[in-house]
């Protein structure tokens, strides 16, 4: 099982200058790769939508803590999980009935966030809106882990 984690940008914009010591941590558990033991590595799941979030909020940082290099490290040893928008429509399509739309009480735009988390291995998920917390904690059928503070979710287990 891939040590996986679905970042929403509410929360990795803030990584370009982390001051929490919390977040420091999350960082470098992103940043440490060991090739020997890939089953020790985290992993990073995103959609090409979440990937246009990060670089629309982190345009103009030059951080070497950011999202677009965490991004760009990932993504060279093999680490981003990358949804694809056929699989998130699938997944929606199997799932999203007309009742739980009605339900969902995050904006439009992340419910195609909501399958990007569901279909990792451990369902972590890290994220500030209490809305979009509230709808992947209560989706029916799954059980997610979600929270707004790292040290609270364990994700480098």
């Amino acid at each position: 099982m891939k040590k996986d984690i679905f970042i929403d940008n509410n929360v990795a914009k803030n990584f370009s200058n982390p001051m929490d010591e919390e977040y420091k941590k999350l960082i470098r558990w992103l940043f440490n790769f060991n090739p020997q033991n890939l089953s020790e590595n985290a992993y990073l799941a995103v959609s090409k939508k979440l990937l246009g979030e990060y670089q629309r909020t982190a345009s103009h940082a030059f951080s070497a803590t950011g999202i677009p290099v965490i991004i760009d490290k990932l993504t060279r040893e093999g680490r981003l999980i990358n949804i694809t928008n056929a699989v998130i429509k699938e997944f929606q399509r199997e799932y999203f009935s007309k009742k739980l739309v009605k339900n969902l009480r995050s904006n439009k735009e992340d419910h195609d966030h909501i399958p990007v988390v569901l279909l990792t291995d451990r369902r972590y998920a890290l994220s500030l809106d209490d809305d979009f917390i509230y709808d992947l904690a209560h989706f029916p059928g799954f059980k997610v882990k979600v929270e707004k503070r790292p040290e609270k979710l364990p994700y480098d287990k």
